[in-house]
């Protein structure tokens, strides 16, 4: 029997070792080829950052119109000390599964979806529609923030529906909390240990610090949000690194700790960093302090009842609506004014895990369902 043309694709897209520390520009020229052979018009934003990174748009159909984007990630997570059993960069079909780092979270969803549009014939569209491939997803969502940001200076009209391929097994997601990285600098004053009392000890400040931000983070599990959606509505906190000190014999002068909060759909993403810096600053460290947010992956929010979901309720697995608990694309796209919605196939309970997979069936379905999805919003059917 012939290999599904799907499968074909997705064996060429996760044979690039996309890990988001190493380039990515290869995959992006595959990805942008396709698109342009499908008559797409592409267009290539390599990260003003880093040369290395490029994120794809491609779009079809009359431009300015609303129609459809549809968006995934092109990186993938490291594999080294995981238990592979194959190659994790090699598709390995077994047991109705399709093994490769990359098969569920993402590529698969994007191999279905190249494989879908080119059922559809060029002139066929009546209204745009836009392919969003970015980089840099999995470590914080950092393609999808320079891209917007670029968007939004050229004020490009952009379709107001987004579909994101995420691994949903099927089902239609609306919400998820985002994530913000900030550190707190404690600073000290060198002395030798023998003379404590001649120095200040930025580590024994930086440890008051973490239990204010425990402190924070015990009141925050007491305030949940009302989003039946998630399963646990609060935010998280979590403190993440700690380094300072430079020898044994030295009163250490400098300290830092990283912490990670993952504000919760609606909320401010700043307001925790502000609570925590207020009550760091109550504590009145003698050698003072220094506070920043690093990067802010935004939440996502979308509103109940929009058409998309209405289209892909006619394929889900379930007719409840849920959160992810993890962060996407989602929430930079939604800064540019679209309604995005997570669903695709795989399951991201098997994703960055050694022998990750997508299920062969779900994959070629994956192709139906974008195939219909894109006919509906954007050919008029």
């Amino acid at each position: 029997m012939a290999e599904p043309a799907v499968v074909g694709l997705l064996r060429r897209l996760v044979a690039h070792p996309t890990i988001s520390s190493r380039p990515i520009l290869e995959c992006a020229a595959d990805v942008a080829q396709r698109c342009a052979d499908l008559g797409f018009r592409v267009e290539r934003f390599v990260d003003p950052r880093d040369a290395q990174k490029a994120s794809v748009i491609a779009s079809i159909g009359p431009e300015g119109t609303d129609g459809l984007v549809i968006s995934g990630h092109m990186d993938v997570v490291p594999v080294e000390g995981q238990p592979w059993t194959t190659d994790p960069f090699v598709l390995t079909e077994r047991d109705g599964r399709l093994h490769a780092r990359g098969s569920a979270d993402m590529k698969g969803f994007i191999a279905a979806t190249l494989v879908a549009l080119a059922r559809i014939a060029p002139g066929e569209y009546r209204r745009e529609l836009v392919l969003i491939w970015t980089h840099d997803e999995e470590v914080g969502c950092l393609g999808s923030a320079a891209l917007a940001t670029h968007l939004a200076a050229i004020a490009r009209p952009l379709p107001t529906d987004a579909l994101i391929g995420e691994p949903t097994s099927f089902q239609i997601l609306r919400m998820h909390p985002g994530h913000v990285a900030i550190e707190v600098d404690v600073h000290g004053k060198a002395a030798h240990s023998s003379r404590p009392d001649l120095g200040i000890n930025a580590i024994e400040g930086i440890a008051k610090v973490v239990r204010a931000v425990e402190q924070v983070a015990a009141e925050l599990a007491r305030e949940p949000a009302d989003l039946p959606e998630l399963p646990r509505p609060i935010v998280a906190v979590n403190v993440a690194e700690i380094t300072g000190g430079t020898a044994i014999n030295i009163v250490p002068d400098h300290a830092r700790v990283r912490v990670g909060y993952r504000p919760l759909p609606g909320q401010d993403p700043h307001a925790v960093f502000e609570r925590i810096r207020a009550r760091v600053a109550d504590l009145a460290l003698p050698g003072g302090f220094d506070a920043r947010v690093l990067r802010v992956t935004p939440a996502m929010l979308t509103p109940r009842h929009t058409p998309l979901e209405h289209c892909l309720a006619e394929h889900a697995h379930t007719h409840e609506v849920g959160a992810a608990s993890f962060a996407t694309d989602g929430g930079n796209l939604a800064k540019l004014g679209m309604r995005p919605l997570v669903f695709g196939p795989g399951d991201i309970d098997v994703a960055h895990k050694a022998d990750e997979f997508v299920p062969t069936a779900e994959l070629v379905r994956a192709v139906d369902i974008v195939e219909q999805v894109v006919r509906r919003h954007c050919c008029g059917q």
